[in-house]
């Protein structure tokens, strides 16, 4: 050792670090800026991968990490990595003494996974240290217009808007308010300031929706929308009788005085139409928008127009906004049929298979029912379930048939080598190739078990992305059936009577 101090390498190694990392914070620095300018630029992908690149590169032990986390969490929601950015968001909150700004971007991850009642949680954590949290109010806004307490969530929506301006998605839930409340041109404006903050090269689902929603919207500046004709104006309840044939519930309506025969469909959000309908029946299209769901194409081009008059059965309804399936898809083996849902209206309803009737009201009566399961809507109808044990969120769709489960869902099952059944499947997308029939799955709704259920596995990607969630499965006509099932928009409750 020649009387040299064994110690002396090893000081003089920790003496180093310091000066390395001194060195390497400006770079971290610089690299922040570089993804974040990417961020603002709409370029997520390479976004992620400069904060991916800080994180390994020892940012994660470094002041910078939060932030460099948040913006890999923000990048893979942007991107609908939504399992990606689920992970990323978990670790950005347990980083020791997080934001409340971390905290809330944590909950927006969970919302994104279809796990809204774990994000409600969270967006509360993150206001009882900052009351004032803008994204946190953002995620109590959205969870409130999903309950239909719309003018709580107008508030809230407000108050994000105000305390972070430059925040493009903030306006862009206060559009979805406006919009739900019938206030077109206050939403128009609201998405019109939503773009204006966009990044010219951003072409996600949501921007190109909203894009073509403004010019839809703006087709309603010189009329009322949605406006109940007199004799429809003076009544709370509307009766229709229904029919079913081949696990579908048809009503008969009348579109510009013409009769169509509708599915009934709160699987979708709007009125749809044939683009040979709208043709015959004068309803002429203003704009196209982007739509998505089960099939090959999964995102398409439809167009909108407006009905000057919509009726089904005594509900007498003038300036309704619907989509015109053109172009339309070829290979089917039926043509695309009309589709009717109240719940677009902002009408609750009840559907009794048993009497063959439709029960349309502006309020239900608080009737307690056999099951009460909670009901969310944005956009869609959505409950909880668990799939084998996890939760996740369902879409409550009349026109659907079975009880499906989505291909992200099916990867979370402990099934390591499932059986799996190939099915031919087409839904409002065009064929489902790849869709599979899963034995031996345990669903629950709340207190109703159904152990060992087959299940359809589809492609449910492009409607998460279009929505923003995560669709976790979609339960149809096979389930609904069994039941009365009534929809109170009122208090946010989906019940199930059993036959």
């Amino acid at each position: 050792m020649g009387g040299r101090s064994p110690l002396v390498p090893f000081l003089a190694l920790v003496a180093v670090v310091p000066i390395a990392l001194a060195a390497q914070a400006p770079a971290f620095d610089t690299q922040l800026q570089q993804a974040d300018g990417l961020i603002r630029d709409g370029r997520f992908t390479d976004a992620a991968r400069v904060y991916r690149t800080l994180l390994a590169g020892g940012a994660d032990a470094d002041a910078v990490r939060e932030r460099a986390r948040a913006g890999l969490t923000l990048s893979l929601l942007r991107t609908g990595d939504f399992a990606g950015a689920r992970v990323e968001g978990a670790r950005l909150a347990g980083i020791p003494d997080a934001s409340p700004a971390s905290i809330a971007l944590y909950g927006d991850t969970l919302w994104s996974s279809g796990l809204f009642d774990e994000a409600e949680r969270v967006y509360e954590s993150s206001l009882a240290r900052d009351p004032a949290e803008a994204r946190a109010r953002h995620g109590r806004a959205r969870s409130l217009t999903a309950h239909g307490r719309l003018d709580a969530a107008l508030v809230e929506a407000q108050a994000a808007v105000a305390a972070s301006p430059s925040e493009a998605e903030f306006r862009h839930l206060l559009g979805v308010i406006y919009e739900r409340q019938h206030r077109f041109v206050d939403a128009a404006a609201a998405f019109a300031g939503y773009v204006a903050l966009l990044p010219g090269r951003d072409h996600t689902p949501t921007a190109l929706w909203t894009r073509a929603e403004i010019r839809f919207l703006h087709a309603f500046d010189r009329v009322t929308p949605l406006e109940l004709a007199a004799d429809s104006a003076a009544r709370q309840t509307w009766r229709v009788p229904l029919r079913i044939e081949k696990g579908k519930v048809f009503v008969r309506g009348k579109v510009n005085g013409g009769t169509v025969d509708f599915v009934l469909d709160t699987g979708a959000e709007q009125t749809v139409l044939s683009v040979d309908a709208a043709a015959r029946y004068g309803v002429n299209p203003v704009a196209y928008t982007e739509s998505a769901g089960v099939g090959d194409a999964g995102r398409r081009g439809l167009q909108v127009g407006r009905i000057n008059r919509l009726q089904v059965g005594d509900l007498d309804v003038h300036n309704v906004p619907c989509l015109i399936k053109n172009p339309p898809l070829g290979g089917l083996p039926t043509r695309e049929p009309e589709s009717f849902s109240p719940l677009a209206l902002g009408l609750s309803m009840t559907v009794d298979y048993a009497r063959r009737e439709l029960l349309i009201a502006r309020a239900l009566p608080p009737t307690p029912h056999a099951t009460e399961l909670p009901l969310r809507v944005y956009r869609l109808a959505m409950v909880r379930g668990l799939v084998n044990g996890t939760p996740v969120s369902f879409v409550v769709d009349t026109g659907g048939r079975e009880i499906s489960i989505s291909r992200a869902t099916a990867r979370l099952l402990d099934t390591p080598s499932p059986r799996r059944i190939p099915l031919r499947v087409y839904g409002t997308s065009g064929w489902d190739k790849d869709a599979f029939l899963l034995p031996d799955v345990d669903l629950a709704f709340e207190a109703l078990h159904l152990s060992r259920t087959p299940v359809v596995v589809l492609n449910l990607n492009a409607p998460s992305e279009l929505l923003g969630f995560q669709v976790g499965g979609i339960v149809g006509h096979s389930f609904l059936s069994k039941y009365r099932v009534t929809f109170d928009l009122t208090r946010s409750v989906l019940g199930l009577d059993p036959l």
